[in-house]
């Protein structure tokens, strides 16, 4: 079962802010590649910054997810592979930080660049395989969620009715949803 906040798994919802952070660095060093406005480097360097510290924090809450998942699963391996490419993410990043780091106005270099993008190429594969973790294997997913669920705040459970043949289930509201 995955770590929840008020109902809701913790890890997705963390996960936006090193995400957005780190793929506006990206747009803000394509900003300053193509004006050489040095704020625009600046802007760049504090966003990896801040998505450095934000995937950390991530990564806490996804280990914890990771380590409740099976072993033996094709979601533990899955999971398994997300974490290691989101390390990357995060080292391929740090390098480009510690690269701009002493240099004044943080402007990059190519190499700064490089592990830039490399970090964004591996960030879309990475939020990929979260996707299929939670859209396709159910990872941190309730059991009986459905399109007609009761609130995550709600003391019953979102679904009371069981499944009924062809993949549908009725809620205590008696409306059905599809099941897979």
């Amino acid at each position: 079962m995955s770590t929840r906040f008020l109902g809701h798994a913790i890890h997705p919802m963390l996960i936006v802010f090193p995400l957005g952070l780190l793929a506006a660095a990206i747009v803000f060093d394509v900003a300053y590649v193509s004006t050489h406005h040095i704020v625009f480097a600046h802007v760049a360097f504090w966003n990896i910054a801040g998505g450095i510290i934000g995937g950390l924090a991530a990564a806490v809450f996804g280990l914890a997810d990771w380590l409740g998942i099976p072993s033996g699963t094709r979601a533990k391996s899955i999971g398994a592979w997300h974490a290691l490419m989101n390390v990357l993410v995060l080292v391929l990043f740090a390098g480009s930080w510690a690269l701009r780091r002493p240099v004044h106005g943080h402007i990059p270099d190519q190499p700064a660049l490089f592990l830039s993008f490399g970090g964004l190429i591996l960030a879309v594969i990475s939020g990929w395989l979260g996707g299929e973790l939670v859209q396709r294997l159910g990872v941190g997913v309730y059991d009986d969620a459905g399109l007609d669920a009761a609130s995550s705040l709600a003391d019953h459970p979102a679904l009371e009715g069981a499944r009924e043949p062809g993949g549908l289930r009725t809620s205590h509201r008696g409306t059905r949803a599809i099941s897979h």
